[in-house]
């Protein structure tokens, strides 16, 4: 509540009731607000928790053991993890691969006549049209030869870059397995181990058959498809299962680096493509329809801000974020209605032909992005709910914490980095060629901040016996015990002086827990559950110890029952009464009025001055009183 102020009118002194209740009406608004904020975070919630489910967990679990752990017995146990040259990826192809794929058999090797050439895998997940299988090359002669060698070597195959892939057909070239194939500018690219792979190549379908898929995959392994220049080969299908209504679309990689060898890497996304199909999906529907309207309304709200503010709009950070989740939530609801619309254009392409390979693959990737931002966008929608808060007094002093202490957090973040970086530096030279965790600048920032977190293998660092421990005891050292508890240090001193502040503010803010009582008392009332008159005596009462009895009252006139003393001298008494009445209410006045924190903090960075400058006129003083002191007594014993 807003402070009571006093008024001087001619003799007469008197205190107003409270000019305004701007603080009321503020909190009352943030509230509002507040609430409209929560139900669209809610409504957020609901979209972005119908997206995913336990069941996408448990499909790409079971999806990884069988085309990624298991092995298969006529194989010599290859697995895709264990693949490590070409012939160990013909082996997985030609063993687990089709195994994975063709489930024509019951448990019991009862052939399931009903299916029709299809495939359930696990007799749940049907496969989609056909698995396809491409890969990327490279051309002879891309990389140069040391002069010395050249005479001994004829050929020389780089690693995979854009510029040097081969396009030209080779091998038989009379099917379109040995012919390239390129793909769309919009085809997402691959992120593997050793490059940075595109969309196109060298690209064969497996028939519908597993019999028919093992004679052309070993057609294919005795003419040589896969040659020194592949450098990469991918797997990719697509499986869908009604019982979840859940799509799973699987990439296996097999890279060749130019070292030699195999790596292997995947990604199985299960990602919810048709959105409405139950009761559940439909609710959603309607939680995407509110979150549209949301939108379109804090666009709106936006606009007329940046109108009335123009550049001032820009200055404040909750602004821009409030940009940001705008803008990511239009991308959101285009993404949606794309994809919608592609969905129904690739199963009708699927249903026209089932001997073709359906690329949801790129919807996949599409619907992890798109999950992504989300993510962000939940993340930074959360975050703002701390600019409805403010008003609280323990927000305040963490914001103030924060604020105070970022000089001096970005001093020690400077002097951080340098020693994190010639760390990261100095153990990515000496480790880097023979410990995983060292083998990238990355990885090395990566397992640093594992070592200050206590998560790190000690014993990978053994392979340099003199520098190995050194580094990592000097490590610990300076970064965990040193620079670790400065900063630790700096926060906890930084909010010890910002509470220690704000315990000498009087508290006459206006706080939420008022407004609900005060709300919860007129409900009371009105529900005739409570008299109204109690209410009100509870506000007089209030108002009793807020405002002196001062109020209203003409101190001009001689109190009654006064002493001989005061009725001989009564104008005396009225001018001083009258004065302890106008200080009285001036000192009620000023104790109810309310202090901004910037404005208490210079007060008290100049009382600190004060006291310093005082201080130093003491310690002078009594320099002096102690000269003066000497040379009295030295003048005192001269005269004896």
């Amino acid at each position: 509540m807003e402070p009571a102020v006093a008024v001087r009118r001619g003799s007469r002194v008197a205190t107003t009731v409270p000019v305004s209740y701007s603080k009321e009406t503020e909190l009352k608004t943030t509230l509002v607000e507040l609430l409209i904020y929560i139900t669209f975070l809610a409504t957020l919630s609901f979209m972005t928790f119908g997206m995913v489910s336990t069941n996408m967990y448990y499909l790409n679990k079971v999806m990884e053991d069988l085309f990624v752990e298991q092995p298969y017995s006529d194989s010599d146990g290859i697995n895709f993890r264990s693949i490590r040259s070409h012939a160990d990826f013909w082996k997985f192809a030609e063993g687990p691969l089709l195994d994975g794929l063709y489930w024509n058999t019951w448990y019991d090797n009862r052939t399931m006549t009903d299916l029709k050439n299809t495939s359930y895998i696990f007799y749940e997940n049907l496969l989609l049209g056909v698995a396809q299988i491409r890969q990327l090359k490279v051309r002879n002669n891309t990389c140069t030869i040391y002069p010395y060698f050249q005479p001994f070597l004829k050929s020389c195959y780089s690693h995979y870059s854009y510029q040097a892939e081969d396009k030209s057909d080779f091998g038989l070239k009379n099917e379109s397995e040995w012919k390239y194939v390129s793909a769309s500018s919009f085809s997402p690219w691959y992120w593997g181990s050793v490059g940075f792979y595109r969309s196109g190549g060298f690209i064969f379908t497996l028939p519908r058959s597993k019999q028919e898929s093992m004679e052309k995959l070993a057609f294919l392994r005795k003419n040589g498809w896969i040659t020194r220049g592949t450098r990469a080969v991918f797997i990719d299908f697509s499986t869908f299962n009604a019982n979840i209504n859940l799509f799973c679309v699987v990439r296996l990689v097999v890279e060749f680096p130019a070292t030699g060898g195999a790596l292997t890497s995947f990604q199985i996304h299960s990602v919810k493509l048709l959105r409405y199909v139950s009761y559940y999906d439909y609710f959603l529907a309607s939680c995407e329809v509110a979150f549209c309207l949301f939108i379109v309304t804090f666009i709106i709200q936006e606009a007329i801000e940046i109108t009335r503010l123009k550049m001032k709009y820009f200055r404040s950070a909750w602004n821009w974020l409030d940009m940001l989740l705008i803008m990511v939530s239009i991308l959101a609801i285009c993404f949606n209605i794309y994809r919608t619309i592609e969905v129904s254009l690739l199963m009708e392409d699927l249903l026209s032909n089932a001997h073709v390979y359906p690329d949801f693959y790129f919807l996949a990737f599409w619907q992890v992005i798109y999950d992504n931002m989300i993510a962000v966008n939940v993340f930074f929608a959360w975050i703002k709910i701390f600019k409805y808060v403010s008003f609280s007094k323990t927000m305040t002093q963490l914001s103030s914490t924060l604020s105070r202490c970022a000089k001096d957090i970005i001093g020690f973040a400077i002097m951080f980095f340098i020693i994190f970086f010639a760390y990261a530096q100095f153990s990515h030279l000496v480790f880097g060629s023979q410990v995983n965790d060292f083998s990238t600048l990355q990885n090395c920032i990566f397992s640093q901040f594992r070592i200050v977190l206590g998560d790190f293998n000690f014993e990978s660092l053994e392979v340099n016996s003199i520098l190995g421990p050194i580094y990592y005891i000097s490590f610990v050292f300076f970064v965990f015990f040193v620079l670790l508890n400065m900063f630790l240090a700096i926060i906890n001193d930084t909010y010890s002086e910002v509470k220690a502040d704000f315990a000498v503010i009087p508290n006459q803010e206006f706080h939420i827990t008022d407004l609900f009582r005060q709300s919860y008392n007129k409900a009371l009332v009105k529900l005739k559950l409570r008299k109204p008159d109690t209410d009100l005596g509870d506000e007089n009462l209030e108002s009793s110890k807020e405002f002196p009895p001062t109020k209203g009252k003409d101190i001009s006139k001689p109190s009654k029952g006064g002493s001989a003393h005061e009725k001989r001298h009564p104008k005396p008494l009225k001018l001083q009464k009258g004065k302890e009445s106008l200080h009285h209410s001036d000192s009620v006045a000023a104790s109810q009025s309310s202090v901004f924190p910037e404005e208490f903090q210079r007060l008290l960075r100049r009382t600190s001055e004060l006291e310093k400058e005082l201080n130093n006129a003491n310690a002078k003083l009594s320099r002096i009183m102690k000269s003066m002191q000497q040379l009295k007594d030295a003048s005192g014993k001269t005269a004896q």
